[in-house]
């Protein structure tokens, strides 16, 4: 309602549907949009069949998931790969990016805090600093 001279009082304020307030933030539906497991991935069938294998030998074998690679363009799925990989192997999931690790130690200060059998994944890897590599 508009109040006097023509402004907004507190309780239009409140109920107003345009208010960036009472926005809710899509994060949440994003999250469960994303797929979590291996079944629930649509596309890159041939390279889904290959992460089947790794996380089947790895399981056998008890022992840690091998180094993996995962290149292409932006919205590939290469995060949520790697994401998935973790659920799979039931592990945590830790990102960062290539531009984010400046020095050599924080580089050690990420490896240090994770668990044993943790993925890492390393976005944009390709641009980490030549010091680092």
């Amino acid at each position: 309602m508009v109040g006097e001279k023509g402004k907004m009082t507190n309780n239009d304020e409140e109920n107003n549907d345009i208010n960036p307030k009472h926005i809710k933030v899509d994060t949440e539906l994003d999250k469960s949009l994303r797929p979590r497991f291996i079944s629930e991935f649509i596309g890159q069938q041939k390279i889904i069949e290959n992460i089947i294998i790794f996380i089947k030998s790895a399981r056998k074998r008890k022992e840690p998931l091998d180094h993996v690679i995962l290149s292409g363009p932006p919205g590939l799925g290469k995060t949520c790969l790697a994401g998935i990989i973790a659920n799979e192997l039931g592990v945590g999931f830790r990102i960062t990016s290539g531009p984010a690790i400046e020095r050599a130690g924080d580089l050690a200060a990420i490896l240090t805090n994770l668990e044993n059998f943790d993925v890492l994944f390393v976005d944009e890897i390709h641009r980490l600093n030549r010091s680092v590599e």
